[in-house]
């Protein structure tokens, strides 16, 4: 997929926001409260707010958003609950393991996202002055090992891991978006770009996974 972005417009990535899960919120949470897997709110609405008044503060309603997966949680309507807090008009979609209502299209679920897929391969064209900067991403909600173009200093963006915030880039040029290593909050062009020219090209070892654990 190409995007062309305009002037003054600006691109974010961001990931496993999941949204309403009450397991993964300390004072709602199965997993006990001193879980390393919890965010640290007392409730669901303190911590839905939070990732939506963090997302609101930093994507314009002209920026562009693309979401690694897992949405949201607690039942089918808090999709479209989740879509209608944030002010952003594009947000492109790229599935998680937990996105199954979205995935089968559910009532037509897909029509709040500008797309959906499993996997994507990004093309970005920015103006800069009178020439346009170009860049390229291969994103999915899954970290893999090798991806296309990997040897050309392409970089792999993912979710899935919830990795914190010291362990969020690998050796390489792979990173994980997700918002629990990244301050709850979407991570900027520039900030990826700013951090992935400086890595190595390499191939990822996978991250310590923690639904291993759950198996």
């Amino acid at each position: 997929m190409k995007l062309v972005l305009k002037p003054h417009q600006n691109l974010f990535f961001t990931s496993d926001t999941h949204y309403n899960h009450k397991n993964i919120c300390s004072g709602t949470s199965e997993w006990g409260r001193g879980s390393n897997l919890t965010r640290k709110f007392d409730t669901l609405d303190e911590m839905n707010s939070n990732l939506v008044d963090n997302i609101n503060s930093v994507v314009g309603e002209d920026d562009i958003l693309v979401h690694l997966g897992d949405w949201s949680f607690g039942g089918f309507d808090s999709i479209e609950e989740f879509r209608n807090r944030i002010i952003c008009r594009e947000i492109h979609l790229v599935l998680g393991n937990h996105d199954h209502h979205i995935q089968r299209n559910k009532n037509g679920i897909q029509r709040l996202f500008t797309s959906v897929s499993e996997y994507l391969y990004l093309n970005v064209s920015r103006p800069n002055g009178g020439k346009t900067d170009k860049f390229s991403f291969v994103c999915m909600h899954y970290p893999i090992s090798s991806w296309n173009n990997m040897n050309r200093g392409v970089p792999h963006l993912h979710g899935h891991v919830h990795l914190p915030h010291d362990l969020r880039v690998s050796e390489g040029k792979a990173m994980d978006v997700g918002v629990d290593g990244n301050h709850l909050t979407p991570i900027s062009l520039d900030e990826i770009l700013g951090i992935m020219l400086k890595q190595p090209i390499s191939s990822l070892k996978l991250p310590k996974d923690h639904h291993v654990e759950e198996t």
